[in-house]
């Protein structure tokens, strides 16, 4: 018999806030946190904006010594882990520990200690390499140093699925707590892209957005959008099994019951014609969920401001959904807080928890003029009050990797 899965914990640093609190303030009230490109020489890029974080000092969580041993990334992972476990009231100790796993994504770790140590190889040659520069550059060691930060000693994984990590992570997280491989999972994805060669990756790849201007960027389904923004962060949530969190008096923000997942084996970083893939990953979320698609009250849109990505999810969206897809509210965060790759499906699950808890759907902001090949409802410009029973959220990577996650209102 299936487990039921809620989630009890949310912590988050992101562009819009360095909590959840604060991050889910500014979302609702379309507050962009995208602005000038200050953590590279914007003078060496087309690109002159990006979503980063402001003000985050790891110190407020743990010790100085610790945090040098790690990438920027792990550093956000394990500051929203130790919020997320502060929300959800949660100890782990000596007698639980081997029951609470971690499970978490990210799309390319440590880009910048990977830089930073080879310039020093360059310059000075191999001794000059830090000895934790295989430790704090792979992708898994968020997942590492969090299982080490907290004690948490059940299963420790990573999922690496480009721009649908985060989500991913928690997808495989809840089939662990479903099958009863554990009673609880620290889940989620971290991203600190904000680097030379992934700027200068992503220029190349005419992938990211040249409008100078941040407060229009990132403008997801609008006709004019020309790429996404980069952006940086980290989201985690705390996935427990019903009756454990019953037992220990829990605050429970929602249940997550569906997850579906697909590969296009189409191309490198396109879509498959008309989101084919990203069809197939709702149909096998909405099937999991053992619900119809008429269930559903909001879509949080992969959204990446992208010309493919949001004519083709729209596509997919029309295929799932039918004619019932016109009377869908859908919206992509990432018109707020860019893109955070890996970390991008781990907040927007926040957002949607967030959207079910408050009655709130966010808007997809700097939607100005309609595209004829995106028509459906993508709440523009501002937030709406609704209450959501079931909200579906899609994460879709480069490499064809597509991921849905549905969560419900908990009764």
């Amino acid at each position: 018999m299936k487990k039921r899965v809620v989630i009890t914990g949310l912590g988050c640093v992101t562009p819009l806030g360095n909590n959840v609190d604060t991050t889910w303030s500014n979302i609702t009230k379309g507050v962009s946190g995208i602005g000038e490109l200050t953590k590279r020489d914007a003078d060496k890029f087309p690109v002159k904006v990006a979503a980063e974080l402001k003000d985050f000092d790891i110190t407020q969580h743990i010790p100085a010594k610790d945090a040098r041993k790690m990438d920027l990334f792990t550093q956000y992972a394990v500051a929203s882990t130790l919020m997320a476990l502060q929300d959800a009231n949660y100890e782990i100790t000596d007698e639980n520990a081997h029951r609470i796993g971690v499970w978490i994504g990210s799309g390319i770790g440590g880009m910048d200690t990977h830089e930073q140590q080879f310039r020093n190889f360059e310059k000075k040659g191999y001794k000059r390499v830090s000895p934790f520069f295989i430790p704090m550059m792979i992708p898994d060691m968020a997942s590492g140093q969090v299982s080490i930060v907290t004690g948490a000693k059940g299963i420790n994984s990573c999922t690496v699925t480009a721009c649908a990590s985060g989500a991913n992570s928690i997808g495989d997280a809840f089939k662990a707590v479903q099958r009863g491989d554990v009673d609880a999972m620290i889940a989620g994805g971290a991203e600190s892209p904000i680097t030379d060669l992934a700027l200068a990756g992503f220029c190349t790849a005419k992938a990211l957005s040249f409008n100078p201007d941040p407060k229009t960027a990132s403008r997801p389904f609008d006709k004019n959008r020309d790429g996404f923004v980069m952006g940086e962060g980290a989201g985690i949530l705390i996935l427990e099994e019903l009756e454990h969190a019953l037992a220990r008096g829990a605050k429970i923000y929602g249940e997550i019951v569906g997850y579906g997942a697909t590969g296009d084996a189409y191309h490198i970083t396109s879509p498959s014609p008309e989101g084919e893939g990203g069809a197939r990953a709702m149909k096998q979320a909405l099937q999991d969920a053992g619900i119809t698609p008429e269930d559903i009250d909001y879509i949080n849109a992969h959204g990446t401001s992208t010309q493919l990505n949001d004519k083709f999810e729209t596509q997919a969206i029309k295929s799932t959904f039918g004619e019932y897809a016109k009377q869908l509210h859908i919206s992509s965060t990432k018109s707020m807080t860019g893109h955070l790759l890996g970390a991008a499906g781990a907040v927007e699950a926040i957002f949607s928890l967030k959207a079910i808890k408050e009655g709130i759907i966010p808007p997809t902001i700097n939607y100005e003029t309609s595209d004829e090949e995106c028509d459906l409802n993508y709440v523009p410009n501002e937030a709406i009050k609704k209450e959501v029973d079931y909200v579906l959220s899609n994460s879709l990577g480069f490499g064809g990797h597509n991921a849905t996650l549905i969560f419900k209102k908990y009764e």
